[in-house]
């Protein structure tokens, strides 16, 4: 087991024992802490460890894991007493429903049971969390802390604080996850959707239109993204592909393509260029990773990475759905 980093928080509580609190308790126990998991739901309860259990064993058996699963999975308790699983917890993952009524109601329960200093995430994919916090006594100690799925094969997460949120729940926050091998992003001005979701929301609406238009297949359509745009976004995201497209980086490719994504937008009722100042400002940022003058050598690094997911899947029926 890899030595903690944050030493502050010992005990971790989870609010929600479905897929994504069944996650999140694999994530954090992986690492080391000691995790109460807690549903009014007794089968839920009742059931957890063997789901857990489940998912070790999986993660195991791909050299995923480096601790036997039976003391990971030691590491975890579930009770349907709230009182008793929040108790001693310095940190509480809430993965309840997605509706605001229901977390402002759980979040302001939840802090009637913690001490001052007790830090309370939400797992939601869109709900601004100024939404269901403003009315507690502690709002600064809460924020949302958004987890692809599975959390404990996508090690990323969004921390989104609210205009109320402390920096140093923040700070703390992005600690505890970063020493549980998650990297953690921070999003600001708590957009509906963060920024998981819009870019995924973004992608489907292009889709479902596509398909509507008669242009392509559903099915089609994936093919694209999987042999495609996913496999090199998977490497090196959405503005690296764009920087290694063309010689030059992200001002050249925004030179030879800006004007017709533009059109593309408008086709759509989006009229909303890129100004100058802004391609300036991503090609600043992108250039730190993937410098003008290193361009061939990048572009040959991306090339040996897809050639390295390519024989992955050649060698591995399973993963060719």
């Amino acid at each position: 087991m890899d030595e903690k980093k944050n030493k502050e928080i010992e005990k971790i509580a989870i609010v929600g024992a479905g897929s994504i609190g069944i996650g999140w308790a694999i994530v954090f126990a992986r690492a080391g802490y000691s995790i109460s998991l807690f549903d009014v739901d007794q089968i839920q309860i009742a059931s957890s460890a063997t789901r857990i259990d489940e998912r070790l064993t999986l993660l195991s058996r791909h050299n995923l894991l480096k601790e036997d699963i039976a003391v990971i999975s030691s590491r975890v308790s579930a009770t349907a007493d709230m009182k008793l699983a929040l108790s001693g917890a310095g940190y509480i993952q809430e993965c309840g429903p997605e509706k605001v009524e229901f977390k402002r109601d759980l979040f302001q329960e939840l802090e009637s049971h913690l001490s001052d200093e007790a830090i309370i995430a939400s797992s939601s994919s869109a709900i601004a969390p100024s939404r269901f916090t403003a009315e507690m006594k502690h709002p600064q100690r809460a924020l949302v802390v958004h987890p692809g799925n599975p959390p404990y094969l996508l090690a990323i997460a969004e921390v989104v604080p609210s205009a109320q949120t402390s920096e140093q729940v923040i700070s703390k926050s992005v600690s505890l996850l970063e020493s549980a091998g998650m990297s953690a992003v921070i999003v600001r001005n708590e957009p509906e959707g963060f920024v998981f979701n819009r870019l995924q929301g973004a992608i489907l609406r292009e889709a479902y239109a596509l398909v509507r238009d008669g242009v392509i297949s559903p099915r089609e359509l994936d093919e694209i993204m999987i042999k495609g745009l996913g496999k090199r976004w998977s490497l090196i995201g959405a503005f690296g592909t764009s920087a290694l497209n063309v010689r030059g980086g992200i001002k050249s490719h925004v030179e030879r393509m800006g004007e017709s994504y533009w059109r593309m937008g408008q086709e759509r009722g989006v009229n909303d260029p890129w100004s100058s100042d802004l391609v300036e400002k991503v090609a600043d940022d992108i250039s730190l990773r993937f410098p003008d003058d290193l361009w061939e050598e990048k572009v040959l690094q991306r090339d040996l990475g897809l050639m390295k997911l390519t024989q992955l899947f050649q060698e591995n029926e399973e993963l060719n759905f």
